[in-house]
């Protein structure tokens, strides 16, 4: 049954049937052949009760809130800010690339928008500048990875959502993790750029004055950091009415600068509903599959046979790591997670991990297949952006911060008090 079942996976995405048709698919295929009972006729009520979900509101407001800041210009002055305190390091501008995502990462939730925004800001001054195409992309695409493990995530709220995980530790596991690899980057950047001048570019010199003056462009972002993962920390709010908070303060803050409008605020909304379309739809899709699986047995079966073949906790751990590495190469990250979370969680769980601890190794992962080739998505997106050259160099570029990667999930399996430690504390 799972060989069957990969296989018309595999089918229907090579024909490129949209990901939740073909979750819906291959929940009905799987009902039709291999279930004992009818599943097709609690269709409705499955879907039904998963868009019915308080959770859920949270996703469009996230993308909201990136969506406002996007188009307010907070990226680009944020950007400036930064740069004028870190373009003095072994790399110069590619810093302020991985410093601004990580901070962006902080009120976007999605690694796409992240990386975007920053190309957009970033890009034509690492041309102005001569800076070498490769490393400069890459760390566009890689910074832009950070976006789904700094809170607030998408991710992370899908993933909550589908393995009834606390969104609020999942969020407080993320930060210390997202900041860390967010550290990596950048001593990774440096010693890259002390070995290879050539490739960091010109360095610039700014005086204090300019620096402290550039930190009032950086109270917007951090205002909604406090705002919303603030609220949630300290239990005020949950994640849903957090980011409610957080859609007001951002229209504020456009408001403030002189950037509200009406074509703002429209276009906005449009980009919150184009995206929030595909992912809950993906999402919905996926809880009625995760719905025929347990009905199957599969995942249960799947559970007895890891188990009876001996391989203990850490060697599963690891053959799940190679195999998240390499469907990353071909499956487009949400649709990997709704696709694998319901086989690969409970047997996770059931070896005795912290569900919370893998969330945040899954999100690494993901992070981790939004810069590998072929389908790697932000490394799409920094090419859109960039309007020109070979995307060759975009790919070669990231893959030095997939080395980083693979650093941090090592870390993460030798040290899991990185991810629970924060979870602990705010219990």
């Amino acid at each position: 049954m799972i060989l069957i079942s990969l296989a018309v996976l595999l089918v229907l995405l090579v024909l490129s049937v949209p990901v939740a048709a073909t979750l819906i698919v291959l929940g009905l295929f799987l009902d039709e052949f291999f279930s004992p009972f009818p599943l097709v006729n609690a269709m409705g009520d499955v879907l039904w009760s998963a868009s019915d979900s308080f959770l859920l509101i949270a996703i469009p407001l996230f993308i909201l809130l990136g969506e406002i800041l996007v188009r307010t210009g907070v990226a680009k002055s944020t950007y400036r800010a930064l740069e004028s305190w870190l373009s003095w390091l072994p790399g110069g501008l590619l810093h302020a690339n991985v410093a601004t995502a990580t901070l962006f990462s902080a009120t976007s939730g999605s690694s796409v928008a992240t990386a975007a925004t920053i190309g957009t800001v970033a890009i034509p001054q690492g041309k102005a500048m001569n800076y070498d195409p490769k490393l400069f992309t890459g760390s566009i695409a890689a910074g832009g990875t950070l976006g789904i493990m700094i809170p607030p995530s998408i991710n992370l709220i899908v993933y909550g959502f589908l393995t009834e995980t606390s969104i609020p530790k999942l969020f407080a596991a993320g930060l210390v993790p997202g900041l860390l690899l967010a550290f990596l980057f950048v001593l990774g950047t440096a010693l890259i750029c002390l070995w290879r001048p050539s490739l960091g570019g010109p360095s610039t010199h700014h005086t204090w004055h300019e620096r402290f003056s550039g930190l009032t462009s950086l109270i917007p972002v951090l205002t909604l950091f406090g705002i919303v993962v603030g609220s949630i920390y300290a239990g005020w709010a949950t994640p849903t009415e957090a980011a409610s908070l957080g859609v007001i303060g951002a229209l504020l803050i456009a408001l403030f600068m002189g950037k509200l409008s009406k074509s703002v605020v429209l276009e906005a909304l449009e980009g919150t509903m184009r995206t929030t379309g595909m992912i809950v739809l993906i999402i919905i899709a996926s809880y009625f599959l995760n719905f025929v699986l347990a009905s199957t047995g599969i995942t249960r079966e799947l559970s007895t046979f890891l188990e009876s073949a001996g391989f203990g906790p850490y060697l599963t751990l690891l053959l799940i790591i190679g195999l998240y590495i390499v469907l990353g190469f071909f499956i487009e990250t949400l649709s990997l997670m709704v696709i694998t979370i319901p086989i690969v969680a409970p047997i996770i769980i059931a070896l005795g991990f912290d569900p919370i601890w893998f969330g945040i190794l899954l999100i690494l992962l993901i992070e981790m297949a939004l810069i590998t080739p072929p389908v790697g998505l932000n490394l799409y997106v920094v090419q859109s952006v960039r309007k020109g050259g070979s995307f060759n160099d975009v790919m070669i570029g990231a893959m030095p911060y997939v080395g980083f990667m693979m650093l941090m999930v090592l870390l993460l399996v030798l040290f899991p008090s990185l991810a629970l430690y924060l979870p602990e504390v705010l219990n």
